[in-house]
C-alpha cells in the first residue's frame, strides 16, 4: 500500500487513482489526520505500507520523523517548488528522496524499490555508548530518544562517530562539514559548534564523551 499525504483533495484523489491503475493499493490523508494515524495505527497496518508519498501541507516537514518512529518504509517527497533550498529542507527533515512534479507513479514505485534495496544492503546507523547516528539525515538518538541537533552539530557528531577511536583535527572537521572550498566561513567556527555539542551531550549523558587535546584535535571513543 502507498500512503499519500497532501492537504489538497484533488491531488490525493489523483494519485490514488493513478496508483490504482498500476494495480497498487493506496490511500490518502490530510496531513493533520495522517499525523494522528501514524501514531495510533496498529503495527500490522503500518507494516503494510510500502512507501509514504508526502506532498503539500503546513506540517509536512514534521511528518518524516513521525513516520520513522513507526516504519522504515521509504518516504518520498513530491515538490511543487523547483528550488534548491526547498529540496535541501526536505532532505534535512528526513525524507529519503525528492521528486518534482509531474512524476509518473511508476517512477515513484521504482524509486521506493531502490530505497528499500539500499536499506537492505547497508546498515543505516552507527551506535556507540547509547548514541546512535543515522546516515539518512535523521536526528541522532540517545538511549532510544531523539536527540535533536542543529544541522552543523549533527554532522560534527556523525563525523566524530564515523572516526571513533581516531583523533581528528579542527581543520579535518571543518573540511568535512563546510567543504574545502568554503572561504566565507572562518575555521574557528568549529570550536563554537563543538562546544555547544559537548554541553548538550554532557547534559543528556551526564558525561562528556568527546576528548580534546590542544593542537591534536578531538576524539570520541566511549562505550
Amino acid at each position: 500500500m502507498i500512503v499519500v499525504v497532501d492537504e489538497r483533495e484533488l491531488v490525493k484523489d489523483g494519485y490514488t487513482s493513478l496508483f490504482g491503475r498500476e494495480g497498487i493499493p493506496s490511500t490518502g490523508f490530510d496531513p493533520a489526520e495522517f499525523g494522528e494515524w501514524v501514531q495510533t495505527a496498529a503495527d500490522s497496518d503500518i507494516a503494510a505500507v510500502e512507501a509514504f508519498l508526502i506532498g503539500q501541507g503546513q506540517r509536512n516537514f514534521e511528518l518524516p520523523r513521525a513516520i520513522r518512529d513507526r516504519s522504515m518504509a521509504p518516504v518520498i517527497a513530491v515538490s511543487d517548488q523547483h528550488s534548491l533550498e526547498n529540496t535541501l529542507a526536505l532532505f534535512d527533515c528526513g525524507v529519503d528522496d525528492v521528486v518534482r512534479k509531474p512524476v509518473h507513479p511508476r517512477e515513484i514505485l521504482a524509486r521506493a524499490a531502490a530505497i528499500r534495496r539500499r536499506l537492505k544492503a547497508i546498515t543505516n546507523y552507527t551506535e556507540i555508548g547509547g548514541i546512535r547516528v543515522y546516515s539518512d539525515g535523521r536526528d541522532p538518538e540517545i538511549n532510544g530518544e531523539v536527540f535533536a541537533l542543529p544541522r552543523r552539530e549533527r554532522r560534527i557528531l556523525e563525523y566524530l562517530i564515523a572516526n571513533r577511536g581516531r583523533r581528528v583535527t579542527k581543520t579535518q572537521i571543518f573540511n568535512a562539514i563546510y567543504g574545502i572550498f568554503d572561504e566565507e566561513v572562518e575555521e574557528n567556527v568549529v570550536e563554537s559548534h563543538i562546544s555547544k555539542l559537548r554541553k548538550k551531550l554532557r547534559k543528556k549523558l551526564g558525561v562528556d564523551p568527546v576528548d580534546s587535546k590542544r593542537f591534536l584535535g578531538y576524539c570520541i571513543d566511549w562505550a
